[in-house]
């Protein structure tokens, strides 16, 4: 790994001091030596041939880190800074001890997701991997071989955390054992392992050793699932669903980078869904004349346009993301050669039901890359993916994060990478899709209705991912379970009835947000801080005389780095 000081990150010794940056970057270099999969998202060479420590010690060097870096940070606080430098000190800050106060209270001793858990950091990690050379599949071959003790790791920590009483809840627990063994049967039960190292052409002395090591990397998969049917989950039987008040607290703290009035925030989510489920209605009769939305989503999934094959959905995704840099560059944002490359891929097996993006390489070696799992469809209605593409891609997920590693040396690599607050970036895509939408995009027949479609899916997530959580009534006014307690049972219903998705999307939906409490409501609250940003930098300007420049806006917005709620609206009404 290149040592991440002054003069390899940001330029000539001769700069100005940014001490605080300059601490935030040697936090990611040793982060990256504790957790190689973040060294692999960053596209740093470190730890290649390694997987994280998941178990209490792995978890307890994590925290160890997170102190040591806030104690100096305290000192260069007591100095004078400039703004630059005040703004990463309070991402820092915010970051490190909202990590600290989840990890502290237990938390990865007992958190289990479909998105995002140490078994998905595990797979995952292999499709972001180089594999053109003999030496890259070596590489490989050393990581998978680290497999087995990677998931051990994980299970010590589990085994630590029921020692606690801190279990994850069934539904949890079922989820992973459903991952892993969708993992094992991949290739017609040569596991996903050996399907991925089937892929490689290596000579005779690296096969043997990739083969090795697939095969030890699905017998600890297939240990840790027996384990987790046989002993964990019995244990937990009886954990509840939800989290409550004080836990999910910190959890939308650390992916909000706000102390949020949940109250509050679930009341205006609700207003959302009546409002949009209002335009939804709306937008149905201009697709099938008289119908409601699930009969216009019903009818467009039968005889609206859709793309046949998996290569083929592959092709005309990356086709929409070409258009949109096309289109959009040097009109609403101005953005450099590196940025505009970004590449459609097909999701592995086990992944959850909705895409993913991941950013590209700090060197740009690996591109931004956008994920589609198919769910084992071959049939691919377009009325529900172009927004979701517009999120992912571009002007979304793809702009945001990819125009934070080509700042990176004006700003930090911390502020633009492992730094990012989920609020911010969901809202930064969110607020994406709507932009096109202002600017004419969604035009086709059912585009529309898949826009809104797709908000309404972020409004109700705000209602009942805080509703299943904190055990809230359901308002008065719903059409399903007015009065009642929101249950994940409640929840699905509430969702089957107000979505176009296919129900495998939907139950995978409802086991993200229990296991991940408080990210999914970032995605509206994030766009909700977006949009005010915009709405009073515009007016900022008109009040001055001063013309306001939605491009020149953009660009601003998108190399502050990443910011927390706290702190998103006001930076972006300065712009």
């Amino acid at each position: 790994m290149p040592d991440m000081t002054q003069d390899s990150l940001h330029g000539p010794a001769a700069r100005p001091a940014r001490p605080v940056r300059d601490l935030a970057d040697r936090y990611v270099h040793k982060l990256a030596e504790l957790d190689p999969v973040t060294a692999t998202y960053l596209g740093l060479p470190v730890g290649g041939d390694r997987l994280p420590d998941f178990s209490p010690a792995g978890i307890a060097a994590l925290e160890a880190l997170h102190r040591g870096t806030l104690g100096q940070l305290a000192e260069l606080e007591a100095g004078r800074l400039d703004e630059h430098e005040q703004r990463c000190a309070r991402l820092l800050r915010d970051r490190l001890a909202s990590q600290l106060a989840v990890s502290e209270a237990g938390e990865y001793l007992r958190h289990l997701s479909n998105i995002g858990g140490a078994c998905q950091q595990v797979q995952s990690v292999f499709t972001l991997m180089p594999t053109a050379t003999a030496d890259d599949w070596t590489m490989i071959a050393s990581r998978m071989a680290a497999v087995p003790a990677a998931l051990a790791g994980h299970r010590a920590a589990l085994t630590e955390g029921a020692r606690r009483r801190l279990f994850a809840a069934p539904r949890q627990v079922r989820a992973l054992i459903e991952t892993l063994g969708q993992w094992l049967a991949d290739g017609d039960g040569k596991g996903w392992f050996a399907v991925f190292a089937a892929d490689a052409e290596v000579p005779g002395g690296v096969r043997a050793a990739l083969d090795t090591a697939a095969a030890a990397a699905s017998q600890a998969a297939a240990q840790l699932r027996g384990w987790l049917s046989g002993e964990y989950l019995p244990q937990a039987d009886g954990t509840p669903d939800g989290v409550g008040a004080e836990r999910y607290r910190r959890w939308a703290r650390l992916f909000s980078g706000a102390t949020l009035d949940l109250a509050e925030t679930y009341q205006w989510g609700w207003s959302q869904y009546t409002d949009l489920w209002a335009q939804l209605q709306a937008e149905a009769g201009q697709v099938l004349a008289g119908s409601t939305p699930l009969q216009a989503m019903r009818h467009l999934d039968q005889h609206g346009e859709a793309v046949d094959g998996v290569e083929q959905v592959r092709r005309r995704l990356q086709q929409i993301m070409d258009e949109a840099i096309s289109d959009l560059s040097e009109t609403h944002f101005d953005l450099a050669d590196p940025v505009k490359v970004v590449e459609a891929r097909i999701a592995p097996p086990g992944s959850a039901a909705a895409p993913y993006y991941t950013a590209p390489a700090q060197d740009f070696s690996r591109p931004g890359r956008t994920w589609l799992p198919t769910l084992g469809q071959t049939r691919f209605p377009l009325w529900s993916l172009l927004s979701t593409w517009y999120h992912e891609g571009v002007p979304g997920h793809h702009l945001q994060l990819a125009q934070g590693v080509y700042v990176a040396d004006r700003l930090s690599v911390y502020q633009t990478s492992v730094g990012g607050v989920s609020a911010c970036m969901e809202g930064w895509a969110l607020y994406a899709e709507r932009l096109m939408d202002e600017l004419g995009y969604l035009t086709s027949p059912g585009a529309r209705l898949g826009f809104l479609d797709a908000q309404l899916m972020r409004a109700i997530r705000v209602v009942v991912d805080i509703g299943m959580h904190l055990e809230l009534a359901v308002p008065a006014d719903s059409p399903i379970g007015a009065g009642q307690t929101w249950t994940a049972g409640l929840a699905r219903e509430f969702f089957g009835a107000h979505s176009g998705r296919p129900a495998e999307f939907i139950d995978s939906e409802i086991v993200r947000y229990l296991g991940t409490p408080g990210q999914a409501i970032g995605y509206k609250v994030g766009e909700r801080a977006w949009l005010a940003g915009r709405e009073a930098a515009r007016a900022a300007h008109e009040r001055s005389g001063r013309p306001f420049d939605l491009k020149a806006w953009h660009m601003a917005a998108l190399s502050l780095g990443s910011l927390g709620l706290d702190d998103l609206t006001s930076e972006l009404a300065r712009l």
